[in-house]
């Protein structure tokens, strides 16, 4: 269950019982996504933070969550690893979890064969796996333009939590806080809305341990459940990369760059 630490006593979050949103929904805005290994590892992971290179059109599949694919199948991100050198990632099929799913440890190169769809691992990070599709065709799917740009709540909301579209991602980015500015998640089970669909909650604050948990939903999938969260982590939602700037006993203060890692 989900858990907090306020003032000595442990608390249930509410969060964990929401749908998380679609967060990885293309390339980030204002990410170049070409960048390669990077130095500077998260608390308590040995790092590297990213291993390769993110092409601007990759499927960003972000820590925990899960994303639909073209073809009525999908992916999660649900398990990493990092040795200081290299990183490796688990993706299991299916854009929810459900018993009996194949599982796959990859590293960067890896190809994935998803329903008999095929993708390549072009970027591992401790926050996302970016992966390319094989075919032209998966490729435009992915990128087509969603009949609406209004979010209606739920699963009509696909087109704009699964696509590399990108003025479907340029919404998503103008819905966050301007670089170099804050956003702050309160911890009491409240849910943060946002334009294009994606939800996000606290799943669990513990300011004397300096840890917070942060889930996200959208178009009914759950997109993005980040643990363990420290100052200095980075993390991505709908679209948008962040860092962990402040965990205290009401809040997780996340800042969106202004100059964004790859």
């Amino acid at each position: 269950m989900a858990r907090g630490t306020v003032r000595g006593h442990r608390v249930v979050g509410a969060g964990l019982v929401l749908l998380l949103a679609s967060a990885g929904c293309g390339s980030p805005a204002g990410d170049s996504g070409d960048g390669g290994a990077i130095a500077a590892p998260p608390v308590r992971d040995k790092g590297p933070v990213c291993v390769g290179e993110a092409p601007a059109d990759g499927v960003r599949v972000l820590r925990g969550g899960g994303f639909r694919l073209p073809g009525g199948t999908g992916v999660q991100y649900a398990g990493a690893s990092a040795d200081g050198s290299s990183r490796t990632a688990t993706l299991r099929e299916g854009a929810r979890y459900e018993e009996g799913q194949r599982e796959w440890k990859v590293a960067v190169g890896a190809r994935v064969p998803l329903a008999g769809h095929a993708y390549t691992v072009r970027q591992v990070c401790s926050y996302r796996v970016v992966l390319e599709a094989a075919s032209a065709r998966d490729a435009s799917a992915l990128a087509e333009a969603p009949a609406s740009m209004t979010s209606t709540g739920g699963e009509a909301d696909a087109g704009l939590c699964f696509t590399t579209n990108r003025a479907v991602l340029k919404a998503a980015s103008d819905g966050f806080p301007a670089e170099g500015e804050s956003l702050s998640l309160v911890g009491n089970g409240g849910v943060r809305r946002f334009p294009t669909g994606l939800s996000l909650t606290v799943s669990y604050l513990d300011a004397e341990a300096g840890t917070a948990g942060i889930v996200a939903n959208c178009a009914a999938v759950p997109v993005a459940a980040y643990e363990e969260l420290r100052v200095g982590d980075p993390l991505e939602l709908g679209g948008v990369l962040f860092e962990v700037t402040d965990v205290t006993e009401a809040v997780v203060r996340l800042t969106r760059p202004a100059a964004p890692r790859p």
